[in-house]
């Protein structure tokens, strides 16, 4: 499969410092610039660097260069020496394939199939709607791969298509080889709207214009649990963009289901999810500020048996956690207002450098704060297509409360 002409790469040999020796030996999979010490040779994108043990100077990991990011190497081979050729890339999407067959065993055929990192392809997303396959890559250390990288995707999904995103990093720097952001690269793409199942309840992802690949799928067992919590109930789903827990929650018979999110835009295909699906239970939306929409609801002393609350990520940068941490509690205090008697808070962080034991801590004093007590159900993380192998890839978590 030729998506790109052949790239010749050549091999480097480095060395780094002692701390991110120590790392590197934890399976981290980032080397930072200002972490070499010794480089043989110049290198440029996809180009294949080992990293040697500086005082025993034997093999340490070996990864690709990456001369447009900070992180200058991504790692994806540690402690065995491997040829990176074909073979070795076909073993790391059969693994990847291995880990989600469990959900495939479920009324779903749409699933993350490589993340990144943890699936030892750093910076190279792969998400399969039906029978789309929609490649994102954050880097480019990945083009003079992407022949293979596609074959066997293809071989492996059974996809018919395949889309290409490309970050805002790879647009503005650096060569492309002649690919665009939401370019067909395999097959012909019969709609750039793809409706897919996800435990039996219909979606659509825009896979050509849509955020990421599409969609979120990251959210889709705390989806399916709000389903499975909502019969009968009134539920308000805030930051709900394109109304994932919306439908779940109407498709698991709730009467009334509120979506509520800033973006007219998103509602709009909020409303198209819920279409797509049966279900006797009353629909509406409200656009607003989610900070503004909550207050105004509890001064109309309007309140539901589930509230849910998934912003989107607080904290870009570390200077910005600080800020996340008061808008957390605030949404926490206030969405504790919106909650009836023995009714259901579910509070949820995307950002990966907030911890999970932070978040909770300050969503739990938060809910207290506002004279209500609780009883924690469960905590949950990421879903089996999510695998998470350094921590820096964990920063989904979601809690559930059960509000006096």
């Amino acid at each position: 499969m030729n998506i790109v002409p052949e790239i010749k790469t050549k091999r480097l040999a480095v060395k780094v410092k002692p701390a991110a020796e120590k790392v590197i030996k934890q399976g981290h999979p980032w080397v930072f610039e200002d972490s070499i010490i010794k480089q043989n040779t110049e290198g440029e994108a996809g180009d294949l660097v080992i990293v040697y043990d500086t005082r025993k100077n034997v093999f340490l990991a070996c990864g690709l260069y990456d001369p447009y990011s900070p992180i200058r190497i991504k790692l994806i081979q540690f402690r065995k020496t491997a040829q990176i050729n074909e073979e070795w890339f076909i073993e790391k999407i059969s693994e990847a394939y291995k880990k989600r067959t469990p959900l495939l065993e479920t009324d779903t055929n749409s699933y993350r199939l490589l993340f990144g990192e943890n699936d030892h392809l750093p910076g190279c997303i792969a998400d399969v709607y039906d029978q789309v396959l929609v490649i994102k890559l954050y880097s480019h250390i990945w083009f003079p791969y992407l022949n293979w990288i596609v074959e066997h995707l293809v071989a492996i999904s059974g996809c018919n298509c395949v889309v290409l995103r490309l970050s805002r990093l790879l647009q503005s720097k650096g060569e492309v080889y002649d690919l665009k952001d939401g370019q067909v690269i395999y097959g012909v793409l019969e709609n750039e709207v793809v409706v897919f199942r996800e435990h039996g309840v219909l979606f659509s992802a825009n896979v050509i214009k849509g955020h990421k690949t599409g969609y979120f799928l990251d959210h889709r067992h705390n989806r399916k649990r709000v389903g499975e919590l909502a019969y009968d109930k009134t539920v308000l789903d805030v930051f709900s963009y394109a109304g994932g827990f919306s439908v779940h929650a109407l498709n698991g018979g709730a009467k009334e289901v509120i979506s509520l999110d800033i973006s007219k835009q998103a509602l709009g295909m909020a409303k198209e999810n819920v279409a797509l699906n049966m279900h006797q239970g009353k629909h509406s939306v409200i656009v607003a500020d989610a900070f503004e929409g909550l207050q105004k609801l509890i001064d109309h002393k309007t309140v539901f048996d589930i509230v849910v609350i998934d912003p989107p990520s607080f904290a870009k940068r570390a200077s910005e956690i600080h800020k996340a941490m008061i808008s957390y509690a605030r949404l926490a205090e206030l969405g504790s207002h919106l909650v009836s008697s023995n009714g259901i808070l579910i509070l949820a962080s995307c950002s990966s450098r907030v911890l999970a034991e932070d978040f909770f801590k300050i969503s739990e004093e938060s809910i207290l704060k506002s004279g209500r007590n609780f009883s924690l159900l469960e905590k949950t993380d990421h879903d089996i297509d999510h695998p998470i192998s350094f921590p820096e890839g964990a920063y989904l978590k979601c809690g559930y409360y059960r509000l006096d």
